[in-house]
Formats: C-alpha cells, sequence, structure tokens
C-alpha cells in the first residue's frame, strides 16, 4: 500500500479525539497506569455564560493545566485564584504529586509562581520576542486517593 502524506491543516475535533485515544493507549501500555480523567472547573455568571475556566487532566500522578483563562470583565476579583485551587484540591484528591503549566511571557507566569508554581524551563523568542515558560507545582501528599 503506498501512503501519501498531505496538507490537512484544519483535522476535526473527532479526529483529534481518536488521535488522542490512540496516543493514550500507547502512554497507558508503556506506563502501566489507566487513570487518565478530565480535570475541569468554571465560573459562570448570572447568565451561565463561562467567565472563567480552569481545565486539564490528571493521569499516573501528574496533572497539566492545559487551558487558564478568565474574561477580561471578569479579573482582578480573585477568580483566577479561586480556579487554581478547585483544580490544585481536586488534583491532590486524585493522588497528583505534581500540575505543570505552561504560560508565555505575556500571559499570566506570575500568577502561577504567586500560586506556588516554579519555573522549571523557559524557551526564549517563542513566539518571536517573548519566551514560552514551563512551570510546575508540586501538591502535598494526601491521605486518601479516588
Amino acid at each position: 500500500m503506498t501512503m501519501l502524506t498531505q496538507p490537512q491543516h484544519h483535522i476535526s475535533a473527532i479526529e483529534i479525539d481518536a488521535i488522542e485515544d490512540s496516543i493514550y493507549a500507547y502512554n497507558r501500555h508503556a506506563v502501566g497506569r489507566d487513570d487518565a480523567q478530565g480535570l475541569g472547573f468554571v465560573i459562570r455568571d448570572e447568565l451561565g455564560c463561562i467567565v472563567g475556566v480552569a481545565t486539564g487532566y490528571s493521569w499516573a500522578g501528574t496533572s497539566e493545566l492545559k487551558q487558564m483563562w478568565i474574561a477580561e470583565a471578569f479579573r482582578g476579583r480573585g477568580y483566577a485564584r479561586e480556579l487554581l485551587n478547585a483544580f490544585a484540591g481536586e488534583a491532590a484528591a486524585r493522588g497528583v504529586r505534581r500540575i505543570w503549566v505552561q504560560s508565555h511571557d505575556f500571559q499570566a507566569p506570575g500568577m502561577y509562581e504567586k500560586a506556588g508554581f516554579v519555573r522549571v524551563a523557559e524557551f526564549a523568542d517563542w513566539p518571536e520576542g517573548n519566551s514560552n515558560v514551563i512551570l510546575c507545582r508540586t501538591l502535598e501528599a494526601t491521605t486518601a486517593t479516588r
């Protein structure tokens, strides 16, 4: 069978989910852990619209915070701290020991540092003229896991 590499710059959400499932199947087999779960919290306004979110996953004692966002009109009210605390609390309850997150220097690395995250890597000129910062927070061990 001849394979053809072709451009496809807009892969559907269904295809991306299938690819993620295949990657997880490989990782699960390689590590021997089958405990991946989505992890997320939202804050909604009185109309039910999302004005803040912290979402990611937990797996094999680690967690990635993939999206953290507060609508501009709602910033400065402590919502980010509330979301981070909820995220970390749930992660700890699942037995997670470390949470990692990436943030560009023009986003919120300082906020993460105030929340106990430590810079573990910084990549200059990513994007050009800025930095991509990787941060990690170590959680206290909990006595009960789910």
